[in-house]
């Protein structure tokens, strides 16, 4: 089942989201949680936009069931995930405060402009998730050393004319240069949609729920 929810806040921005829990919920159980970070076609005050692609998108069309708990703030019209590093981290802690998460299960993904605030955020507090999975999302180079203790699988297609795939290329290879554990799954023939492959199926669920925090 799946809800929308607004968050309220009096410091930090107060993201629309939706809130995915999977069947037979029991609140006295841990659950893993997936954070999810949309595109940048899914921004505005439109909840039906945030979960477009990705794993809702087989939730509301094919009602797949996922053994995780999940999460999809909304941004902003005209603005991007790394305008809210801060607020996205404080309504995941509060995410993690009113629901039964599992946290050294906390995986963070994210396509297109999500993709790139996934390496944001992930950079902005490494220690925070067991695993990240960014698609077809632009990095920073530089600053690959931050994850090297952060498993990181990124899927991106080599027809990509919007993020060109060397975006990936260059944070696998900063990544594992500093001893890192990256891996890349090239989408070839796909464009700027790698997220269709990296979202169906069961491959990323089973990578994600196959790392746990030590």
């Amino acid at each position: 089942m799946y809800e929308k929810r607004k968050w309220q806040s009096d410091i930090y921005y107060n993201f629309n989201y939706v809130e995915y829990l999977p069947k037979d919920f029991d609140k006295t159980q841990k659950y893993p949680l997936v954070f999810f970070l949309h595109g940048a076609g899914e921004r505005g005050d439109d909840l039906e936009l945030a979960s477009t692609h990705g794993f809702m998108k087989h939730v509301r069309e094919e009602n797949k069931e996922y053994p995780f708990i999940f999460i999809a703030p909304q941004c902003p019209q005209d603005k991007y995930w790394g305008c809210y590093t801060e607020s996205l981290l404080k309504f995941l802690d509060y995410i993690c405060d009113t629901l039964p998460v599992d946290r050294d299960r906390i995986y963070l993904t994210g396509l297109s402009m999500g993709g790139t605030g996934t390496w944001m955020l992930a950079m902005a507090d490494p220690e925070r998730f067991a695993a990240i999975a960014p698609v077809c999302g632009s990095g920073i180079y530089w600053y690959g050393c931050s994850l090297v203790n952060t498993p990181v699988f990124m899927y991106h297609g080599d027809c990509d004319e919007v993020v060109p795939i060397q975006e990936s290329i260059s944070m696998l290879n900063s990544i594992n240069k500093h001893g890192g554990n990256a891996r890349l799954k090239i989408c070839y023939g796909v464009g700027h949609n790698a997220w269709n492959i990296a979202y169906s199926g069961d491959e990323l669920v089973n990578w994600f729920l196959s790392h746990k925090k030590q």
